[in-house]
């Protein structure tokens, strides 16, 4: 991890790491929260110790940022990290709808339109900072582009490392659902930090060799989100109607989730908190980010979040093959039960 990404994270670092609040419900995502519950639960997260803010313009439309902005700027500008994301601008929807199509619970009278371009990636960023209402930023990630096309990725880099050179940023990287490719990224440099959205967690390990130990090998730093795998990891036993990859899990991946509660519950560890733990035993994952929508989910997470997990849960989970020995930083020196 470089300098730089240390000593901003070093804002919200507690003994048990760093987390963060997502900004994705307070875009209003799956179903709406008004601005009030939205700037209460900003204010909660602040008073309990949170400094790491992460959204997006894509996060409703814009209604994340302005949301979390509101709340920011009416804090010391040093105190705390900030990220936001750039590749799809909002523009006018040229066929206005009654609701956005796009998950969330915003009017559909604007739209989403991919441009990673340095022309565009400029004016994302321009128009975020109006909507937060602050005059920068600290980390700004390319959103997905490997939804957009293949050379998304490498050409908004380029104008992400511009931005840098320039000042106009801290740090620069990559936030996304897909590891494809981003080792090779990782290895040319061109990235401090990677945002991965569900691929590292209780349930889903396939970044562990494929982006994590590049990761740690060139001192890229990575925060893991969806780290509770869209819900079915949020509750002390799998609730039904729980959703994995947001959708209803399959007979293999349920069962995974019931057995890793089972072991959590012999050990007196509620299954959301060895969520939460889990990605933060990886020396290349550096922050988790959660996304919370009201102050007794803040007062919810952080309780789970500051809970001391017993080495011999990650010893029972190992020896029962649920996750990998890999995963878990020193654990060649631990010794079983301890």
């Amino acid at each position: 991890m470089t300098a730089q990404v240390a000593n901003l994270l070093k804002r919200g670092r507690s003994r048990h790491g760093v987390i963060g609040l997502g900004g994705s419900q307070l875009g209003n995502f799956a179903r709406p929260m008004t601005d009030d519950e939205a700037a209460r639960t900003v204010r909660r997260a602040w008073d309990r110790g949170i400094r790491y803010f992460d959204t997006a313009p894509h996060y409703g439309l814009g209604l994340s940022e302005r949301r979390i902005g509101a709340e920011l700027r009416r804090r010391p500008r040093d105190e705390f990290v900030l990220s936001t994301k750039v590749g799809r601008l909002i523009v006018p929807n040229p066929r206005p709808r009654e609701w956005d199509d796009d998950g969330f619970a915003v009017p559909g009278d604007l739209t989403r339109r991919w441009d990673f371009s340095a022309t565009g990636v400029e004016r994302s960023l321009r128009e975020s900072l109006t909507r937060l209402g602050l005059e920068s930023v600290d980390i700004l990630y390319l959103h997905d582009p490997d939804q957009a096309w293949k050379s998304a990725a490498r050409e908004g880099l380029a104008s992400l490392a511009r931005l840098k050179a320039a000042g106009v940023v801290k740090a620069i990287g990559i936030g996304t659902n897909s590891t494809a490719g981003l080792a090779a990224i990782v290895e040319e440099g061109l990235v401090d930090m990677i945002m991965l959205a569900n691929r590292y967690s209780l349930l889903d390990h396939s970044a562990l060799d494929s982006v994590l130990a590049p990761a740690h090998r060139f001192g890229v730093a990575v925060v893991a989100v969806g780290v509770f795998a869209t819900g079915l990891l949020s509750t002390a036993r799998p609730a039904p109607g729980s959703t994995y990859e947001y959708r209803a899990p399959d007979g293999d991946v349920a069962g995974r989730a019931e057995r890793i509660a089972s072991i959590c519950e012999d050990h007196g560890i509620e299954l959301p908190a060895a969520a939460l733990a889990f990605p933060l035993l990886h020396p290349a994952v550096s922050a988790i980010a959660v996304g919370m929508r009201s102050p007794r989910e803040v007062d919810e997470n952080l309780r789970r979040f500051e809970t001391d997990i017993p080495d011999g849960l990650w010893n029972d989970l190992i020896a029962e093959g649920l996750i990998p020995a890999g995963a878990v930083r020193t654990h060649e020196h631990r010794r079983p039960g301890r």
